[in-house]
């Protein structure tokens, strides 16, 4: 289902099953798998491919070229995850030569109105951005997290799985897994026991996590001094095995 309107490039490679609304532009090297639709006055610019069973609505812009001063026209892609939602005006840049290549957007994510995600960003399964959401270049979201509405994200932040960031927030350094973190600069409030409990993790496990938190941001530890608490004290369940080492792996500094 093509409406008569839109303007399919020769090169690209849309499913049978997939349908395009009216003055949708869908450009060479375009790759829109099955179960798809692109709503009215969608763009999608070359080397974007689309995964299965996804929406994009109307005036949004996927594969553009990115937003990069040192981007030389160089071949990067973008890849929509299956089942991702993407809203009215949602724009998503493509990657970078220098920055990997690829921007990568997970399975089933639901990105709403006028959210940005520049080039070299990956986002995992089932990530929320709320309207208005901005992602410089470079960032690493991890699975389930929710990003509230009118946040913005300095370039190659990573932030945890099942992590919640407050609408309106300013996020400038990483911010674990498991945590909600919100302002301007964003800090650290607490887990996210609601959204925790919501994804079946066992009271049991909270309890661990708790107890990690209350050790690494809580008590006036220098964050050394903190892992090497955490690792002489707490059992190292998977999550907090996670915690720790995303932690110890941060380029940027942790949000506290």
């Amino acid at each position: 289902m093509i409406h008569p309107t839109a303007i399919i490039d020769a090169k690209a490679e849309i499913d049978s099953n997939v349908n395009i609304g009216p003055y949708s532009i869908i450009r060479e090297h375009v790759v829109i798998e099955s179960g798809t639709e692109i709503g009215p006055h969608v763009a999608v610019d070359p080397y974007t491919t689309i995964g299965s069973d996804c929406r994009i609505f109307q005036f949004a812009s996927i594969g553009a070229t990115p937003q990069a001063i040192k981007f030389e026209g160089e071949k990067t892609c973008v890849k929509i995850g299956r089942g991702t939602i993407i809203r009215e005006f949602v724009t998503i840049n493509r990657g970078t030569g220098f920055g990997g290549g690829v921007t990568e957007v997970g399975e089933e994510n639901f990105l709403m109105a006028y959210c940005h995600i520049a080039h070299d960003c990956k986002t995992g399964k089932q990530v929320i951005l709320a309207n208005n959401a901005t992602l410089a270049g470079h960032i690493t979201i991890e699975d389930y997290v929710t990003v509230g509405g009118l946040v913005a994200i300095h370039q190659f932040v990573r932030i945890g799985k099942y992590a919640y960031v407050g609408g309106k927030s300013a996020v400038v350094k990483d911010i674990p897994p498991y945590v909600i973190a919100a302002g301007d600069r964003a800090t650290l409030h607490g887990l996210n026991k609601v959204g925790l409990r919501r994804r079946g993790m066992s009271e049991e496990t909270l309890s661990v996590l708790k107890k990690t938190y209350r050790i690494l941001f809580r008590i006036g530890l220098t964050l050394n001094e903190a892992i090497e608490r955490v690792k002489a004290e707490v059992d190292p369940v998977p999550e907090v095995a996670h915690l720790m080492e995303f932690i110890e792996s941060s380029t940027r500094g942790i949000t506290r």
